[in-house]
């Protein structure tokens, strides 16, 4: 259908209406974003299903401005905040966990905020749906949210509306994405002090929050809150009475409705302290207590972005499955590989490499899975004729081609693998994707500190990497693997990796999420392992390299990772 966005008509139209039959408005924005139907109304205005039919009808979102505020001061301020949006969409936009902007415009005297969308349900709708989240499930929730936050208080941006309904969970891969940023303030120094601007959502909006004062960490004490709601089930009601509050002695219960690890509740009774200096004092802080809970040996590392010298103790992985073969039908299968959870020293120490591998640091890397082998190109074709996720993929994009061999794909870019992602992922039911740069450098190594997993050197019994002798993708697995059995991890092809691309680590995320891809500004993409046509140099452990992520080039593939601790 063709929505109506006239605010006093909402007629529904039949699919390809230019004008709606009721009222006569024009039903495309700027002769490219159609509204299919309401998915939301608030204070500022709705929003609204739409598609982009200049992208092949692409889903997207619609936000149109119509607040409800009476009186001139109350307008100015709620197109304040509407504007407002739309800057924090564009800044913030780069994470791959924050919808992008697409557009911000007036048209017929009503302002318009066009927005990426994600497909999936929010935390209030899952809970309403299967009950009350378990501990395990709530610690996930924080592990992925906290890292998104750091980013989006790194880029001087406090949310200041933290509640399920602003947290959604992609149907596509179970990932985690914060959404509507109508309200969040960009920080100019550490805090935004102006009295009497009162913004979020009662129940979750910390003390300071009501007295127009917020900080970084009044997004964590909202999280907090969101959490322990996802806990108990329990909600402020209208009359503003809160079972897990209790007003007289200004104190949370919540732990008298729901038995949580002693680990989890040292975490959120900082994150809900009233006074912010006694919270967390920033995302990673928080981050870094909730991952000592699960590698205790950990709780007195230093951090630096400088090569860590001190020796650690063993790390207590937490207990993985072991590796699985995926039956992706019609006979084609995935074998992915247990990589166990360690450290490592990423980059290249002096006298190896350039200035993009330095300086080292230590990286922590939860256990997880990786595939065996780079894609191939049976693999490919079986995923490529499931049903299209946001893009179309070439069922043999391949360049080259042979019958009876086990090839790996290649001429696939960036977001051809992430369309990959997405298919299987749905296929299976398990959350596959691409891997971070620093997994993939930890599983290439190995625990090995040589310039390549197998020593110091290469050749071409090791690995297949000079364009003049082979001149051609091999057949994988024809050499021999690395000590986690992965193989092909030098040369043949090129993998993406999760991460944008940077010239250096200097600044690279610090531990406990050091090992998590770092996002970047640029549109640009890293790239691991060398190829075919590298020479010995390219192909080290250490080596980096980047790519457009549209390009498509006969020595670019890639390989799948799945998160470790998750149900198989």
């Amino acid at each position: 259908m063709s929505q109506c966005l006239n605010p006093d008509c909402l007629q529904q139209n039949p699919p390809a209406t230019i004008f709606c039959q009721r009222c006569g408005s024009k039903l495309v924005l700027q002769e490219r974003y159609r509204g299919v139907r309401v998915i939301g109304e608030g204070g500022f205005g709705r929003t609204f299903l739409a598609v982009d039919e200049q992208r092949l009808d692409t889903p997207c979102v619609i936000k149109q401005f119509l607040p409800q505020q009476s009186g001139s001061a109350a307008l100015e301020k709620a197109t304040e905040l509407f504007k407002q949006e739309a800057f924090r969409l564009r800044d913030l936009g780069k994470h791959s966990h924050i919808p992008d902007l697409l557009a911000f415009f007036p048209q017929e005297g009503r302002l318009y905020l066009i927005q990426e969308f994600i497909e999936g349900k929010n935390l209030l709708d899952e809970l309403q749906q299967k009950g009350k989240f378990s501990e395990s499930e709530v610690k996930q929730i924080l592990i992925e949210l906290l890292p998104i936050l750091q980013f989006v208080h790194d880029n001087k941006v406090i949310h200041r509306d933290i509640k399920p309904e602003n947290i959604i969970r992609s149907s596509q891969t179970g990932a985690l994405f914060l959404i509507d940023f109508g309200v969040s303030k960009e920080v100019g120094g550490s805090v935004l002090t102006r009295v009497g601007t009162i913004t979020g959502t009662p129940g979750y909006a910390p003390p300071e929050q009501f007295r127009g004062m917020v900080f970084p960490n009044s997004d964590l004490y909202s999280l907090a809150v969101t959490c322990i709601r996802l806990l108990t089930g329990c909600f402020q009601k209208a009359d503003d009475s809160d079972a897990l509050f209790d007003s007289m002695r200004m104190q949370w219960i919540w732990k008298q409705y729901v038995s949580v690890s002693q680990e989890l509740e040292i975490v959120l009774d900082k994150m809900l302290q009233d006074l912010p200096i006694n919270r967390f004092q920033s995302a990673n802080e928080a981050l870094a207590e909730l991952q000592t809970q699960k590698f205790p040996t950990l709780s007195k590392l230093s951090v630096s972005s400088k090569p860590v010298q001190t020796v650690l103790p063993k790390i207590n992985s937490p207990k993985i499955p072991s590796s699985f073969i995926e039956n992706l039908g019609n006979y084609v299968f995935l074998e992915m590989v247990k990589i166990p959870g360690g450290k490592f020293i990423m980059g290249s120490p002096h006298g190896e490499g350039d200035d993009s591998e330095k300086p080292q640091h230590q990286v922590i890397v939860p256990p997880f899975f990786m595939g065996k082998y780079p894609v191939t190109q049976a693999q490919w074709e079986r995923i490529a004729a499931l049903p299209k996720v946001k893009i179309d993929l070439h069922p043999q994009p391949s360049h080259f081609k042979a019958k009876g061999v086990n090839l790996p794909v290649e001429r696939v870019s960036w977001h051809d693998a992430q369309e990959f992602c997405a298919r299987i992922s749905k296929h299976t039911g398990k959350i596959y994707r691409l891997p971070s740069e620093a997994e993939w450098e930890y599983a290439c190594r190995a625990e090995t500190t040589t310039p390549y997993y197998f020593g110091d050197s290469i050749t071409l019994d090791l690995a297949n990497y000079s364009k003049f002798i082979f001149g051609k993708t091999t057949d994988l697995g024809k050499f021999p693997p690395n000590n986690f059995g992965l193989y092909d991890m030098h040369g043949n092809v090129w993998e993406w990796c999760e991460d944008g691309w940077h010239e250096n680590y200097i600044n690279a995320p610090i531990w406990p999420n050091n090992s998590i891809p770092w996002i970047s500004s640029n549109d640009v993409h890293v790239m691991r392992g060398g190829s075919w046509g590298s020479d010995a140099e390219t192909c080290r452990s250490a080596y980096r390299h980047y790519s457009n992520p549209y390009d498509r080039c006969y020595d670019y593939g890639f390989r799948l990772v799945v998160s470790g601790g998750g149900t198989l």
